[in-house]
């Protein structure tokens, strides 16, 4: 059995219901337990493991009492959040494009080509956008932000992306890079945690394509409660125009 093109549109209205009337739970308990109320939050893989940790903390600090329910989600999932009112704040790669919503820079971060110690560009210093494109490359899902961007890169040079396999997370492309099956895209934070050792070496793409600029976005002032304009504002005073060392 298959949904309908109608059943799915009236899917997407009952998910919505169903996570106000959660919301609308959450918070109440919240209340009578003697906290400020709960602030859902929803951002990609990057954003979570290089910013939010931190970016959290200091919310924890200048918010107490505030509950953050972080949702790890693509960047076009959490885009679809925001239109939907399911979270509060949402934070996505911008190269997407914008969402109707209020929105402000949040951070920068930097791309790198990694591949295995044995990988004949493992010589190199840097790579062009030729080079990443004459690699067999293990990415994201294709709905990862990475993913799409590489796809329109090949697509403005005419040429077809190398894609090797698709996985669900850094650690997994690592893990793959090490064993020489490949070369994969990610940030630089992210590729000295993951892809850190002998075994690989990553390589700085000269291309302004590779910096890439996550958006703070969020519903309307009106319609966030205190307790998310608290955290909104941490949030955008711990914006920042460079990567994190």
């Amino acid at each position: 059995m298959a949904l309908t093109e109608a059943g799915r549109a009236l899917l997407a209205h009952a998910r919505g219901i169903t996570h106000t009337v959660q919301r609308m739970q959450d918070d109440a308990a919240s209340f009578v337990g003697g906290d400020l109320g709960v602030v859902r939050v929803a951002a990609p893989k990057s954003a979570v493991i290089q910013f939010l940790p931190f970016d959290i903390q200091r919310c924890t600090t200048a918010c107490p009492g505030v509950r953050i329910d972080l949702q790890e989600m693509n960047s076009l999932e959490v885009q679809q959040s925001l239109r939907r009112s399911t979270v509060d704040i949402g934070i996505y790669e911008g190269s997407l494009g914008v969402v109707d919503l209020p929105t402000e820079p949040y951070r920068t971060d930097r791309l790198v080509l990694v591949v295995a110690r044995g990988d004949p560009l493992a010589r190199r210093r840097k790579v062009t956008s030729e080079d990443v494109l004459d690699c067999d490359l293990i990415v994201l899902g294709e709905s990862s932000a990475i993913s799409i961007g590489l796809e329109r890169l090949a697509e403005e040079a005419g040429r077809v992306l190398r894609m090797r396999m698709r996985v669900g997370g850094f650690d997994s492309i690592a893990a793959l890079v090490a064993q020489n099956l490949g070369g994969g895209v990610m940030p630089e934070a992210i590729a000295r945690e993951v892809a850190g050792g002998s075994r690989f070496v990553r390589l700085p793409i000269a291309e302004a394509w590779a910096q890439r600029q996550f958006v703070l976005c969020h519903r309307p002032h009106g319609a966030l409660s205190s307790a998310a304009l608290s955290v909104l504002e941490v949030l955008a005073q711990n914006a920042k125009p460079e990567s994190p060392k």
